[in-house]
């Protein structure tokens, strides 16, 4: 967490913010990446309905290429502890759990809260404990990523 600071933090945060509300107001849709790239991969549909998808998804690869140019600190010792195939896996498990549960971190971790949606707050405390335990176990009982 070398790179971490609390500026960064918020302007991380504001950004996820302005882009979630941009979708919303343009798009009437909520930012729920897990969804948008499983309809995308799903049933690609013609016209604005594809396109929001991609452009959605473009950005988010394009700005963290930026960002890996333009400040490759940001994905310095800390990423490289923990194994490239082991992190694909977990983001494909992640994935999958979200799409099976029929919700997704961003989508419920900032839209729904931002709403104030009680089942929102309740998948979001569930898998941020979830993410907590796995940390723990992954770092402290198997050793990985030290």
């Amino acid at each position: 967490m070398e790179s971490f600071t609390p500026l960064s933090a918020l302007a991380g945060g504001a950004l996820i913010g302005l882009a979630a509300s941009v979708l919303l107001l343009f798009h009437g849709r909520v930012a729920g990446i897990s969804g948008i790239l499983g309809d995308a991969l799903r049933a690609p549909t013609a016209g604005g309905e594809a396109s929001y998808r991609l452009a959605f998804l473009g950005g988010l690869l394009g700005a963290g290429l930026a960002l890996h140019f333009a400040y490759p600190a940001a994905f310095g010792a800390a990423s490289a502890a923990v194994p490239l195939p082991l992190v694909i896996g977990a983001g494909l498990l992640v994935g999958y759990g979200t799409r099976l549960g029929n919700g997704c971190t961003s989508g419920h971790g900032v839209c729904g809260i931002s709403r104030f949606s009680a089942r929102s707050i309740a998948a979001t405390m569930t898998f941020m404990a979830t993410g907590g335990a796995t940390v723990f176990v992954v770092r402290h009982v198997l050793g990985v990523g030290r």
